[in-house]
């Protein structure tokens, strides 16, 4: 349908600005002859106009039917202006001369006709540039059009790759997790494989997703530190502090999943008593501020970490914008990782 409506809108464009711009020539003559405009002159006029609209629509559909307009501008458009068209205006206006103004078709031809040859080479050369101005815009835009639709496509397939990173390297953790348990209690690990078919459910789903809402995210991080729960039982405790409103906004999928799986890594697992695992979210500013947050020291030279970290950056920049951040701090005791982007985005 809309390819349809674009080329008739063109084509409207066209034939307006066609009648626009003969029928303001037509009216600067008729003005400028003043007194010796009557019936038969503006009929001379009429049928003088009338031809120039036509030759040049004319043209424009040779020119279209011949596929010019695909390439840059040519220089057989001008040739065509000054050796075709403007010989043909020319003749036309002695023509509407010799049907409207007989006693004038003869007197002072030697003078008249390269004056209105010359006169009539400008108009169609003009008109040509004005035409060659417009296709030159236009392809322009068609051009910018396709990049901005290229760009997208390359930043949907980055993120889809980026994407695809992630999940593997959850998967392995998580069914490491029911290989530890599976030894230990049948139970516990009958219902950490009901928890892991969760997630599997929604990471598959997400997967056609670039942005997902909050609380999508949320319950997945649940159902993962619900396994993580009993691996760990009382080294992991967690804490949720969502503000109202903050359960719609919208995040790239599996990123609070990454935060989280860090702070279960770096800082439950390695510390003997455990860890509680904060997460809250809030606004500020006309910013989402998502924080994951968990007791312990913020280590040096953790490559799988930073591999991690900068994954997961970079799906949010993708997905929300250059203004939004994914940033590690430590203080009091805690180390802290906190998503910030704008609301708008």
């Amino acid at each position: 349908m809309d390819r349809q409506r674009f080329p008739a809108s063109r084509l409207a464009l066209f034939s307006t600005m066609q009648i626009a711009g003969w029928g303001t020539l037509f009216l600067l003559f008729a003005l400028g002859n003043g007194r010796y405009t009557n019936a038969r002159v503006l009929l001379s006029f009429i049928l003088v106009f009338g031809s120039g609209w036509l030759l040049t629509s004319t043209w424009h559909r040779i020119f279209k039917s011949w596929r010019w307009n695909r390439h840059g501008n040519d220089w057989r458009l001008p040739a065509v202006a000054l050796l075709v068209l403007a010989p043909l205006q020319t003749a036309s206006s002695e023509l509407a001369t010799y049907i409207f103004a007989p006693q004038m078709a003869d007197a002072g031809r030697t003078e008249r006709i390269p004056m209105e040859l010359a006169f009539w080479s400008i108009v169609m050369l003009g008109w040509t540039i004005c035409y060659m101005a417009a296709l030159a815009l236009r392809r322009a835009a068609l051009l910018e059009a396709e990049a901005l639709r290229l760009e997208v496509l390359a930043k949907d397939a980055e993120l889809r790759a980026l994407q695809s990173q992630v999940n593997p390297h959850f998967f392995f953790n998580s069914l490491n997790s029911v290989r530890a348990l599976m030894y230990e209690n049948t139970d516990n690990a009958a219902n950490m494989i009901d928890q892991l078919a969760t997630l599997m459910r929604y990471t598959l789903m997400s997967t056609f997703s670039d942005c997902v809402p909050l609380q999508q995210e949320l319950d997945a991080v649940r159902a993962y530190l619900g396994i993580e729960k009993i691996r760990f039982e009382e080294r992991l405790r967690t804490h949720f502090d969502i503000d109202t409103g903050m359960a719609q906004v919208t995040i790239p999928p599996m990123t609070l999943q990454t935060l989280v799986e860090n702070a279960v890594k770096y800082g439950v697992e390695r510390r003997t008593d455990g860890s509680e695992i904060r997460v809250t979210a809030h606004q500020s500013g006309g910013n989402a501020v998502i924080e994951v947050c968990n007791q312990g020291t913020l280590l040096a030279n953790t490559g799988s970490t930073q591999v991690g970290m900068a994954n997961a950056r970079k799906r949010l920049e993708l997905a929300k914008g250059g203004q939004s951040s994914l940033g590690l701090s430590e203080r009091d005791g805690w180390v802290r990782a906190t998503i910030s982007f704008p609301l708008s985005s």
